[in-house]
C-alpha cells in the first residue's frame, strides 16, 4: 500500500524551535543587536537611596557638566503623563513626584553619548531627602495599618461557621512563601527613534507590545497611532516583562523625542533587579477542619501579599491566588480572603502562574499538615479530598469542574515512579538512623486557563499568501523562547496543508496587528493560534470557492492535500495554484480573530466561569538531605503532565522541564532579603541563586499524558503548557519535609517556609530534635 504524502511541520509533531539553531549559534537578533543609527544617546536611570522620603531638593548641575552628557530628564520633562499605571490608578509614577517610596525608585533619566557616560553620570546628582517611616515586610505593613493598594476579594461557598462548628479535627496556621525574581537572560531593554508628526517607533522587550504602546502614547500626550512597538524576541520573560516594560520605553521615547535622536535604555543587572517588580511574597493563614479519613470539611484563608508602592498587577494577581487556594481538592465549605498590601519596596508584578502557585502551595500545606496529625501518607489524604463527581465539584469561584482527569494523572505517575515501593523503602533507610535521611512526595495540580480579566482573551493575526505561494505569519503573541511562533506557524501549516518552511515568522508590531493581549497567563497558543487559523481558514474559502468557479466543481472536489490542491481528479502544486488565484484577482491576506467562548466573571459576587478549562499534572520527587547542614539533593523527579492534545510535543515536553526547575528554584533556593534601611541585597547573581545546572535532578523523567484530549474545541484540542508546570515543583518541599519529619518519627509537620533553603532545613530539623 502505497503511504500517503504528509505535510512537513505540521500540528502534533516534534519540530524545533523556529530559532534554536540562532539561539545557540549567537545569530538571534535581541534588541541590543539591533544597528544603532548614527548619533544614537543613552540613557540610565538615576534611582532613590532611601526608602521613603519626601524630596527637599536635587542638585543635577554634577550630573550635566559629565562628560559626554547632553541632558537629563525630570518629571518636568515629560509632555503627557508621569505615569506608567497597567491599571489607571495614576499611581505609578516614570520619576518621583516629590516624594520617593521604595529603595531604588526612578528619580531622574541621564541621557549622554555612551551607555558608559550616563552610568556614571548618573551617580553623580545630590539629592536630599526629609526621611520617613517606612515598611517592607507584609506583617509589619498589616501591623502598622499600611492600606491595601487594590480592593480585596473574598471568595465563599457553603456555610463556614456550620463546617468548623461539626468538624472534628481542627488545624490553624501559617506559613511565608517567598517572592522571586525573573532572573530573564535578557534584561530590560527599550530603543526609540523618533518620526515625523511626534511619531516614535520603539524596539521593546516586551510581552505586552499594545500595552508598552497605549503607555508611551499616554506618556508622551499621543494617540495610539503614533506610536508603534516592535518585538522580535525576548531572551525570557516569564511576566517579568508584562508591565515592567512600560517604564524603560517611556523614558527612552521621551528622550528621543526631546533630542531629536534614537535612544536607547539597558539597565546592568543589579538595576534592572532593583527598580523592577518580582513574585509576590505571601504571608498566608489558614484555619482547617477535617474528619478522620483526612477528609476537609470547612476552610478559612487569608493571603496576605507584599504589593510594594503601587498596585501594578496586585489586584489580579492576589485574586488568582484565591483562584487556585484549592489547587486540586474540593472544600465542601470554604471562604477565602486576599489582603494586596502596600509596602515600601519596588512594586511586583507579574511572574509565572501569576499568584497561583502561592495559592497552590497553601493547599498542599493543608494536605501535608492533615497527613502528619493522623499519621497518614499525605497522597492519601490528597486523593480523600480529590474533586469528584457530582456534589463534590464546585470550586469556590462557583465554577463547575467537568473535565477532571485527576484520578488517571495521579494514578498512571504513581505506578509508573513505584512510589509506594520507593516510599517504604525510604522509611526502612531512614529507621536505620544516621545524618541523611530521605524524604518523598507526590502532588497533583489542577490549574484553569485564561485571563481572569476577560476582555484579555482576544486575539488577532495575519497572513499572507503571496503569489509565489511563500506565507507571511504575523500575530499578537509575542516570542520569549517558549516556541509559540513555531506553534503558531504549524497551525498555519496544517491549515493551508503546506510544509513548515512555506511558512515565514515574522516579529510582533502594533503596526500590523492591533489590540494585543499580553503574552501571558499560558494562552499564546490557545489565543494566537486560533486567531491565526481563522486566517488561514478565510484564505482557503476563498481559494475553493475560486476554484470550485474555475473548474466548475462543487466546493466538496477541492482538497487540500500535502503542498498540493485536488481538483476534481486533478493535482496543481501548490505554488502554481496560488499564481492561477491571484492571475484570478484572489484576495490572497486575511486578518484573523479569535474570543475565548463561555467565560465570565463577576468579582463583586465571587462567581463564574473565569477558566475555559482546567490542566492537570503530577510530579513526584525523592531527595536526600544532610540533617547537620540542612544540605540537600534532589535525586530523582517523575513527572506526567497534561497538555491535551499537544500541537507540538517537544516543545511541549521542554517548557514542563523548565517550568519544573523554576518552580524548584524559587521553592528552595531564590531568596529575597532586604535589610533594615530597606534596600534589596539580593541584586545580582553572586546573592541570588537561581537554578544552575547541577541543580536539575540526577534522575528526572517527563512525560506527557499522551491520551489526553481537550474536552473543548481549543487550537487542534490541545492545552496549555507554560504556566501550570511550574507548579509540579511543589514535590520537592513537601520530599524535604518528609526527610526533616523523620527525625521525629513523622509525628509532626516541619511546616517549612518558603523558599526551603538549606538555612530553613537545618532550623526546621534542630527545632524538631529538640522538641
Amino acid at each position: 500500500m502505497t503511504e500517503q504524502p504528509t505535510i512537513r511541520g505540521g500540528v502534533h509533531t516534534d519540530e524545533r524551535h523556529d530559532s534554536a539553531h540562532k539561539h545557540v549559534t549567537g545569530q538571534a537578533v535581541y534588541t541590543d543587536d539591533i544597528l544603532e543609527p548614527h548619533g544614537t544617546l543613552h540613557a540610565c536611570l538615576g534611582l532613590s537611596t532611601v526608602p521613603h522620603g519626601k524630596i527637599i531638593s536635587m542638585d543635577l548641575a554634577p550630573v550635566l557638566a559629565a562628560p559626554g552628557v547632553l541632558g537629563v530628564l525630570t518629571k518636568e520633562d515629560i509632555p503627557g503623563h508621569n505615569d506608567v499605571s497597567p491599571t489607571g490608578l495614576n499611581d505609578e509614577p516614570i520619576f518621583a513626584d516629590g516624594e520617593v517610596q521604595f529603595h531604588g525608585q526612578p528619580v531622574f533619566g541621564v541621557i549622554a553619548e555612551t551607555r558608559e557616560a550616563a552610568r556614571r553620570a548618573a551617580h553623580l546628582a545630590k539629592v536630599e531627602y526629609d526621611e520617613l517611616p517606612f515598611v517592607t515586610d507584609v506583617r509589619a505593613a498589616m501591623d502598622a495599618g499600611y492600606p491595601h493598594v487594590t480592593a480585596p476579594l473574598k471568595l465563599e461557598r457553603g456555610d463556614v461557621k456550620s463546617g468548623f462548628d461539626t468538624g472534628k479535627n481542627r488545624i490553624t496556621n501559617t506559613m511565608r512563601v517567598g517572592g522571586q525574581d525573573h532572573f530573564y537572560l535578557e534584561g530590560q531593554i527599550a530603543f526609540a527613534i523618533p518620526g515625523e508628526d511626534r511619531d516614535v517607533t520603539v524596539w521593546s522587550s516586551t510581552q505586552h507590545p499594545s500595552e508598552v504602546q497605549h503607555m508611551v502614547a499616554h506618556v508622551l500626550g499621543v494617540p495610539s497611532n503614533a506610536v508603534t512597538i516592535n518585538v522580535r524576541r525576548m531572551g525570557g520573560g516569564f511576566g517579568g516583562k508584562e508591565t515592567q516594560p512600560n517604564l524603560f520605553a517611556a523614558v527612552a521615547a521621551v528622550a528621543a523625542q526631546k533630542f531629536g535622536r534614537p535612544v536607547k535604555i539597558r539597565p546592568d543587572r543589579d538595576d534592572d533587579m532593583v527598580a523592577t517588580g518580582k513574585r509576590h511574597d505571601f504571608l498566608i493563614s489558614y484555619d482547617v477542619a477535617y474528619d478522620d479519613d483526612g477528609r476537609i470539611q470547612a476552610v478559612e484563608g487569608e493571603f496576605a501579599a507584599r504589593c510594594g508602592f503601587s498596585s501594578d498587577l496586585s489586584g489580579p494577581v492576589t485574586d488568582r491566588a484565591l483562584f487556585h487556594a484549592d489547587n486540586a481538592y474540593f472544600y465542601p465549605h470554604v471562604r477565602l480572603t486576599s489582603r494586596p498590601m502596600k509596602t515600601n519596596t519596588v512594586s511586583n508584578t507579574a511572574f509565572r502562574g501569576f499568584g497561583g502557585p502561592q495559592g497552590v502551595v497553601a493547599a498542599e500545606r493543608i494536605m501535608e499538615e492533615i497527613g502528619y496529625a493522623l499519621g497518614k501518607d499525605p497522597l492519601d489524604v490528597r486523593k480523600a479530598n480529590f474533586y469528584g463527581g457530582e456534589g463534590r465539584d464546585l470550586t469556590p469561584y462557583h465554577q463547575q469542574v467537568t473535565d477532571n482527569i485527576l484520578d488517571r494523572i495521579v494514578g498512571e505517575l504513581e505506578e509508573s515512579a513505584d512510589y509506594r515501593a520507593r516510599r517504604e523503602a525510604v522509611k526502612a533507610f531512614n529507621a536505620q538512623g544516621g545524618v541523611i535521611r530521605k524524604g518523598i512526595a507526590l502532588t497533583p495540580v489542577k490549574f484553569g486557563i485564561s485571563f481572569t480579566a476577560t476582555h484579555y482573551n482576544q486575539a488577532g493575526a495575519l497572513v499572507h499568501v503571496y503569489n509565489d505561494g511563500s506565507v507571511h505569519l504575523n500575530h499578537g503573541g509575542t516570542e520569549m523562547g517558549q516556541g509559540l511562533n513555531t506553534k503558531v506557524a504549524q497551525v498555519v501549516a496544517d491549515t493551508l496543508q503546506i510544509d513548515l518552511d512555506h511558512v515565514k515568522i515574522t516579529g510582533t508590531t502594533t503596526g500590523k496587528v492591533p489590540n494585543t493581549s499580553a503574552t501571558a497567563a499560558s494562552s499564546g497558543s490557545d489565543l494566537n493560534g486560533m486567531a491565526a487559523a481563522n486566517a488561514a481558514e478565510q484564505i482557503r474559502d476563498r481559494l475553493i470557492k475560486f476554484a470550485a468557479e474555475k473548474y466548475s466543481l462543487p466546493e466538496d472536489q477541492i482538497v487540500f492535500e500535502p503542498n498540493t490542491v485536488l481538483l476534481g481528479n486533478e493535482r496543481k502544486p501548490w505554488a502554481v495554484f496560488i499564481k492561477e488565484a491571484y492571475m484570478a484577482r484572489v484576495h490572497l491576506s486575511a486578518a484573523g480573530f479569535y474570543k475565548t467562548p463561555g467565560i465570565h466573571w463577576d468579582r463583586a459576587a465571587g462567581k463564574g466561569r473565569p477558566f475555559y478549562y482546567y490542566a492537570y499534572g503530577a510530579a513526584c520527587a525523592e531527595v536526600s538531605v544532610d540533617t547537620l547542614t540542612g544540605e540537600y539533593v534532589v535525586d530523582r523527579v517523575d513527572v506526567l503532565h497534561d497538555v491535551g492534545k499537544s500541537l507540538n510535543p517537544a516543545l511541549d515536553k521542554g517548557q514542563v522541564e523548565g517550568g519544573f526547575i523554576q518552580g524548584m528554584g524559587w521553592l528552595t533556593t531564590e531568596e529575597l532579603w532586604w535589610d533594615d534601611k530597606g534596600r534589596l541585597r539580593t541584586h545580582a547573581p553572586s546573592t541570588y541563586k537561581i537554578p544552575v545546572a547541577s541543580d536539575v535532578p540526577e534522575e528526572f523523567n517527563v512525560n506527557l499524558a499522551s491520551w489526553s484530549v481537550n474536552a473543548e474545541p481549543t487550537i487542534r484540542r490541545s492545552k496549555a503548557v507554560g504556566e501550570p508546570p511550574f507548579m509540579l515543583a511543589l514535590c520537592v518541599p513537601e520530599a524535604l519535609s518528609m526527610a526533616v519529619a523523620s527525625l521525629k518519627g513523622y509525628r509532626e509537620c516541619p511546616r517549612l517556609d518558603l523558599p526551603a533553603t538549606p538555612e530553613r532545613v537545618l532550623l526546621a530539623a534542630e527545632r524538631l530534635r529538640q522538641g
